[in-house]
């Protein structure tokens, strides 16, 4: 039996979330550029939650903007799908089942155009969401009246000036438009491209007017992982006990967030965000940016060496170790939140620590080291060396785990260039692949003749940090103190002196 509205009476399984009737009835008031599964984990989540409990009672038309695959499976299933929520939540195991029904009808841009510009005339529309990666607000000279637009942003341009015609450019016509997609400033990003776009379609003046007063672009930021379709071993046992098919299923982590720029009328136009506090509306997210990006991002790749040459693989076997586990939180609240650079109190630090530990101790993610080392350079800069910078702006003491991560990520960066041209490094006598576009830099490093001349060589240059790191009191002293206890020592046994610190 294949999960459909039809079928819905006869699935019991125990425990499941079911949509009541009432539900399929409700107007379509999101247009969603995207099928993946991140939106379906998270926006579309929040909305089919408000929508059980009677708040938001509005859904999702999903616009597939690639010409790849087909909208078949959402079809047979009347766009209704499982989500598995699974993982941990303040320490205790959480194990959710839940049809989501925020989704109406997946349209193909390809061939449903006519449907989606239907879609635009709708007096009930009012939000438009996009997750189209990163590539998808870019710039593309593009011709709005093609059917369809070649890029995202000219089909959002094409959507609005067909909205704008259909209601003589009413103020209450404009639509409140969350991007989704993983780049800073999103929403003001989008907004620039279709302003321009709208110019070189040489659009009427009183249209540009209102699309600038009377849309709202957001700001936003996304977190939650969202693996997706579960392999096919725990797909058989899930639908073994649920009695039903489900090729749309997917799993999810318990945390989520949505952090959205907005004001009260944002605020009012979702007011699916009631239901969850993992949507957020506030006039600038730029704390939940740099509390991700420090605490959890941060966090992750300066631990991430000392857990692969520990012989870790997953993120979650690191965490069932105690000396690991005592050292990530001595780096999150002792050094990392201390010096984010923004006003971030402990509270709320220590609140955000805590979600990420469960987060790492997650059973159903598996989370590998060496994915999480891929362009490990560059997270260093990106995600700590700021934090590092801003902690000896007030504190003249040296953060020793950040340095002990900092020793770790050098040591893990001992490449070797192979024949084929790629670089590989080696841990207790197992190879493995260093992918880094920095790589070169290292090994090179690396054929200096004592540990000293390694550290000060990486330390000292600013072509990989924008800054001499050998100039911060006592931090290369510390770093080379560490890389030598990790090379004659061990990751594992400074990890087992943590543990009972």
């Amino acid at each position: 039996m294949i999960l459909s509205r039809y079928n819905l009476n006869k699935i019991n399984a125990p425990g499941l979330v079911k949509p009541g009737e009432a539900i399929f009835d409700l107007p379509e008031k999101v247009l969603q550029f995207g099928t993946g599964v991140l939106l379906r984990g998270l926006p579309d989540y929040y909305i089919d939650k408000a929508n059980r409990s009677g708040v938001f009672n509005g859904r999702v038309v999903v616009v597939k903007s690639t010409d790849t695959g087909s909208a078949t499976d959402f079809d047979k299933q009347d766009s209704l799908y499982t989500l598995s929520i699974k993982g941990i939540d303040n320490g205790n195991e959480v194990d959710e089942q839940i049809v989501c029904s925020a989704i109406s009808r997946v349209l193909s841009a390809g061939s449903d155009w006519d449907s989606i510009l239907q879609v635009a005339q709708s007096p009930d529309l009012q939000i438009v969401i996009s997750n189209t990666t990163e590539v998808g607000i870019q710039l593309v000279q593009d011709d709005i009246t093609k059917r369809p637009p070649v890029s995202f942003p000219g089909k959002l341009l094409a959507i609005l000036h067909e909205r704008y015609k259909t209601f003589n450019g009413s103020p209450e016509s404009g639509l409140v438009i969350v991007p989704a997609e993983l780049i800073v400033d999103n929403g003001k990003k989008l907004e620039a491209i279709v302003l321009e776009l709208a110019h070189l379609n040489k659009l009427e003046p009183a249209f540009m007017d209102w699309l600038e007063e009377h849309n709202h672009f957001c700001n936003s930021l996304v977190d939650r992982i969202v693996p997706g379709k579960p392999d096919a071993q725990t797909t058989a046992q899930l639908e073994a006990e649920s009695g039903y098919q489900d090729d749309l299923r997917i799993v999810s982590e318990v945390y989520s967030l949505w952090a959205i720029e907005g004001n009260e009328h944002i605020k009012n136009v979702l007011s699916f965000a009631q239901v969850d506090k993992g949507v957020v509306i506030v006039p600038n997210i730029e704390m939940f940016r740099e509390i991700k990006l420090r605490l959890l991002n941060g966090t992750h790749t300066l631990s991430c060496g000392m857990a692969f040459l520990s012989g870790f693989r997953t993120v979650k076997e690191a965490m069932d170790d105690a000396g690991f586990t005592h050292f990530v939180y001595q780096l999150m609240l002792k050094e990392i939140a201390p010096a984010i650079p923004y006003d971030v109190d402990y509270e709320t630090a220590a609140e955000f620590a805590g979600k990420v530990v469960d987060r790492f101790r997650n059973p159903s993610i598996d989370h590998q080291w060496i994915s999480i080392s891929a362009q490990y350079s560059s997270k260093i800069k990106g995600r700590v060396i700021p934090v590092l910078l801003n902690h000896y702006k007030s504190h003249t003491n040296v953060p020793e785990h950040i340095a002990l991560g900092f020793a770790a990520f050098i040591r893990f960066m001992k490449a070797t260039k192979t024949a084929e041209g790629k670089y590989t490094g080696s841990n207790h006598g197992q190879e493995y692949v260093i992918t880094d576009s920095q790589a070169e830099i290292f090994a090179q490093a690396w054929q200096k003749p004592d540990l000293h001349d390694v550290a000060y060589t990486l330390l000292s240059d600013k072509s990989l940090w924008d800054a001499d790191l050998c100039q911060l009191p006592g931090f290369k002293e510390s770093v080379l103190k560490h890389l030598q206890q990790i090379v004659s020592q061990g990751t594992k046994q400074i990890l087992a002196k943590e543990a009972i610190v």
